[in-house]
């Protein structure tokens, strides 16, 4: 894989695009609580039932950071790593769509090279099936992943994610329950996935990749499904009909 540059933008060589399945774009509600249109149901996403069930320690975590760098800095903070991560994946997704990118503006270069760190280290990846999938469980959970294909001449689904500082494996159970959805709801509607990759990288250009496959991600499916019923027994949890 390798980034080319002409006057107006880059672009990516060294993969195929195939349409190894026939994705359906699923509508997005991005209200109070996000949320998906599934078979004439607003369904929560991933990450809606992923912050609902957040272990009391990790909020309590959250909540202390907050208090120590104060409530206007943390509010600075997220949403400068939000626009940057925004960013980030744009980049990704054109790259890997095919179609040269490149925004010259002040806020578009650290994500852009935070993007070329990431396809710098994209070596086993020979095969884009699609980008930006949006997938769903029945009427349970839906979201969008980021990239599915061939990784290590495995399927697999690959998630971005970008970062103020290095990450510990112990801190991103979330990430790998986040896989672990996108994978059972890819098996339930097109095909097998055999591995979940997390690929990032921090402000600082730093990269890191982080794999579960195996027995490991049949737990991670297990608790996944678990923190889905867990959120579906909570009170007024999303999932009204929609209107037609």
């Amino acid at each position: 894989m390798k980034i080319i540059r002409n006057n107006k933008s880059f672009s990516v060589t060294g993969f195929k695009i195939i349409e190894k399945y026939s994705y359906k774009t699923l509508s997005r509600n991005d209200e109070a609580i996000r949320t998906y249109n599934v078979l004439k149901k607003k369904v929560p996403s991933v990450t809606t039932i992923l912050q609902a069930t957040q272990s009391k320690e990790k909020k309590e975590s959250l909540q202390k950071w907050r208090d120590r760098v104060g409530e206007e800095e943390a509010s600075r903070i997220t949403k400068q790593a939000s626009a940057r991560g925004t960013e980030m994946h744009y980049v990704l997704e054109q790259y890997l769509n095919g179609i040269g990118y490149l925004n010259l503006s002040k806020d578009g270069s650290l994500p852009r090279m935070m993007a070329h760190t990431i396809i710098d280290n994209l070596d086993q990846f020979s095969q884009v099936w699609g980008t930006e999938v949006t997938l769903h469980y029945k009427d349970l959970f839906a979201g969008s992943c980021d990239l599915v294909g061939l990784f290590e001449d495995q399927p697999t689904i690959l998630d971005f994610k970008q970062s103020n500082k290095p990450k510990r494996e112990e801190w991103i159970d979330d990430y790998f329950y986040q896989l672990s959805a996108y994978i059972i709801a890819h098996e339930h509607l097109y095909g097998e996935i055999t591995k979940g990759v997390v690929l990032i990288c921090t402000k600082d250009l730093v990269f890191q990749k982080f794999t579960i496959s195996g027995e490991r991600l049949q737990k991670y499916k297990e608790g996944w499904l678990k923190r889905v019923d867990q959120f579906h027994n909570l009170p007024n949890s999303p999932g009204e009909t929609i209107n037609t």
